[in-house]
C-alpha cells in the first residue's frame, strides 16, 4: 500500500513538472516576462531554494529564490555569479543579472543570464548542485539538487519549442 501511494506521489509530481505551462507577466520597465511556476529543488527545515527559468523571448534566465535570504539592502549587495554543476560533473558560470524582492519583500529573487551557447547543454543535462555567493559569514552556499532535478532542462526546452512554433507560423 505504501508503495502504491509513494508511486502515485512520483507520478503526480513528474506530470506536474513536465507540463509546459507558460505565464505572462509585465515588468515595471514595459517588457513582457514569460516564466513558469517555481519549483523546489532543495528543501530542509533551515534552507530552501525554489527556481524556474524566465525569459523575455530574446535572453532566458534562471530564477532562484534562497531561503533564508538576508534583507534589504544586504540582499541587494549579492552579485556574484551562479555555478551550476551539471549530471555529467561539468560547471557552468551564470552571470549574475539582477536581486530583486517582491511579495512585500517576503521573496528574494536572483536573476542569472544564462549564456546562448550554454542552451543546448542545459536542455540536455540535469542541474545536480547550485552554489550562491550569499557573502558575509555564510560565504558560498551549495543546494544539491534532491527534487525536480530535470526541472530546468524541461522548463528550457518547454520555452524553446514554443518559440520555434512561433517562428513557423
Amino acid at each position: 500500500m505504501k508503495t502504491l501511494f509513494a508511486f502515485a506521489l512520483f507520478s503526480i509530481s513528474i506530470s506536474a513538472f513536465s507540463q509546459c505551462q507558460i505565464l505572462n507577466r509585465v515588468s515595471a520597465d514595459g517588457s513582457m516576462q514569460h516564466y513558469m511556476q517555481p519549483v523546489n529543488f532543495y528543501w530542509t527545515q533551515s534552507k530552501s531554494l525554489s527556481g524556474c527559468i524566465v525569459t523575455d523571448m530574446e535572453n532566458y534566465f534562471i530564477k532562484l529564490q534562497p531561503v533564508p535570504f538576508p534583507k534589504k539592502p544586504s540582499g541587494n549587495k549579492l552579485k556574484s555569479d551562479l555555478e551550476l554543476k551539471l549530471a555529467d560533473g561539468t560547471t557552468y558560470k551564470l552571470k549574475h543579472f539582477d536581486t530583486r524582492y517582491s511579495e512585500n519583500d517576503t521573496v528574494m529573487e536572483m536573476l542569472y543570464l544564462i549564456d546562448k551557447k550554454d542552451l543546448e547543454t542545459l536542455m540536455k543535462l540535469e542541474v545536480s548542485v547550485a552554489k550562491i555567493d550569499m557573502k558575509g559569514d555564510e560565504g558560498i552556499r551549495s543546494y544539491v539538487f534532491k527534487l525536480h532535478k530535470s526541472a530546468l532542462k524541461e522548463q528550457l526546452v518547454c520555452f524553446l519549442n514554443q518559440e520555434k512554433k512561433g517562428k513557423k507560423k
